[in-house]
């Protein structure tokens, strides 16, 4: 997905601080192009590769729990559109105890399979097909739910000026993310306090660092990192 015009962006990512990391972006447009390509490229070659480590994985998860096999949910991409994006489940669907969008390790809702999927981040691997839709790219801010981007500061809107990623510098270095917040007594009200501020000093810095070649390093560090 290449840059919007300015003027076309929601109101709200119309501001000084969004256009700072505008103007970057919109002198990097060759990087943007390659980008998509490659993002199409390895997402079909991964979907047929993983074809049958994928339906292994959907069967280990349907017969831990009931439910359907994935988990859809709306989050927030470029432009600040709003879509499904699809995860192996790893919870249990008729557990109502907490309200919380995000989970610590020891959180009750998480499936014995989904401990092991989570682990390894083998419940994202559906997401190669929010990929191919361009409503995804591997590298890119963790698309949010909305009740989160609601709370986003001016400057934390120019996230969205791209779209979402499967992997980023943030989720490398909070890649236990669930690990911190299990010691916290309010686990959503840490998360926006604490954790989401300073993810998203990374993902701000992405920004400032992005080209093609950057994105490809973050690629392998995150397989580096996860395994």
């Amino acid at each position: 997905m290449l840059l919007p015009r300015y003027s076309e962006l929601p109101a709200q990512m119309q501001n000084d601080d969004v256009l700072k990391y505008y103007n970057i972006l919109s002198k990097r447009t060759g990087s943007l192009i390659l980008k998509r390509i490659f993002d199409i490229i390895c997402a079909v070659v991964l979907i047929i590769i993983l074809a049958i480590p994928m339906i292994v994985v959907a069967i280990c998860v349907k017969a831990d729990s009931e439910g359907p096999v994935f988990f859809r949910q709306r989050r927030v991409t470029a432009g600040g559109k709003v879509f499904s994006i699809f995860k192996f489940r790893t919870m249990y669907i008729n557990d109502n105890s907490k309200n919380a969008q995000v989970t610590a390790g020891t959180d009750s809702r998480i499936t014995k399979t989904g401990r092991t999927l989570r682990k390894l981040k083998l419940d994202e691997i559906p997401q190669l097909f929010n990929v191919i839709t361009g409503d995804m790219s591997f590298v890119g801010t963790r698309p949010e739910v909305e009740r989160y981007v609601e709370k986003y500061s001016p400057e934390m809107y120019a996230t969205l000026l791209m779209p979402a990623g499967i992997t980023s510098m943030t989720s490398v270095k909070y890649r236990n993310e669930e690990e911190i917040l299990e010691n916290a007594d309010d686990v959503e009200k840490a998360y926006i306090e604490q954790v989401l501020p300073d993810k998203m000093k990374y993902n701000l810095e992405y920004i400032e660092k992005f080209n093609f070649f950057y994105d490809i390093y973050i690629m392998l560090l995150t397989v580096v990192k996860v395994f």
